[in-house]
């Protein structure tokens, strides 16, 4: 080991130590973004740095899993890049195929992982939207989440995957919804007379759980690109400089100790 790793391994336990265990985040969003960038940057094939990420995504629920953070939403799909090419598409939907049977099999600190889609699976190909639900099915049934609270009642790390997700379209479906359960009953104008914002939270793909506390992007860019948008009213925002594939624990730490030293305010 080197004098820098040294360092860093002296750095980030103390970080680890330093945490304040009580102002941990009980529901962490990540826009894991970069890995194109990180393969060019490696001089390597684009699905290099979708592999890359990949491994850094079973990494981190590990991370989350140490620090007893019970829920965890990974933007890995939006519905924006259903729009590159058929090849790179090809690939990047085997390699989330090949994450999601991972995070299924994997026991981070000993822990169950269970799946929960977020997003619209009939934009994508069949295999994988199949994959998704046998995942989702496999893992059991969502775990029992305070929403006021974040307290589990269950063990599990509960994994949110955005797959093939928008934020607008969220919202949109949610008061299609609304629409649908009102249908023959009320009309349009009862309905919007009627409208509050817990019962769009109520129709979300994310329904039933809490809202994120901590929203972290990698690879320094400064939006959210849809993601989360009705829950993330009241977050904490993350902005780190690395590249998802570079993305280290202490990153992770550090992310951490910015939001302990936060005072939330919700809107007030």
């Amino acid at each position: 080991m080197g004098l820098t790793d040294l360092a860093y391994t002296v750095y980030e336990r103390r970080l680890r130590r330093d945490l304040p265990l009580p102002r941990i985040p009980q529901h962490i969003g990540v826009v894991v973004d970069g890995n194109r960038r990180w393969a060019k940057l490696a001089g390597s094939p684009t699905a290099d740095g979708h592999l890359a990420g990949a491994d850094k995504i079973v990494e981190f629920i590990g991370w989350c899993a140490e620090l007893n953070i019970p829920t965890v939403t990974l933007y890995m799909l939006s519905t924006d890049n259903m729009n590159r090419s058929e090849a790179e598409l090809e690939q990047l939907l085997e390699i989330i195929s090949d994450t999601l049977d991972r995070l299924a099999e994997s026991r981070p600190g000993g822990r169950p992982v269970r799946v929960h889609p977020v997003g619209q699976p009939e934009l994508l190909p069949e295999p994988l939207a199949a994959k998704l639900w046998d995942v989702t099915n496999a893992t059991g049934a969502i775990p029992k989440v305070t929403a006021k609270t974040g307290e589990v009642e269950d063990p599990c790390v509960h994994v949110n995957v955005a797959i093939g997700y928008g934020g607008r379209q969220e919202i949109v479906d949610a008061v299609k919804d609304l629409l649908r359960e009102a249908d023959g009953e009320k009309t349009p104008a009862e309905v919007a007379a009627e409208l509050t914002p817990e019962m769009i939270s109520q129709r979300l793909y994310t329904r039933g759980q809490p809202d994120p506390d901590l929203i972290i992007r990698t690879s320094g860019e400064q939006r959210l690109s849809g993601f989360l948008m009705w829950q993330s009213a009241y977050s904490e925002f993350y902005f780190a400089e690395a590249l998802w594939p570079d993305f280290r624990r202490v990153d992770f730490l550090r992310a951490l100790r910015d939001f302990a030293n936060r005072q939330r305010r919700f809107g007030s």
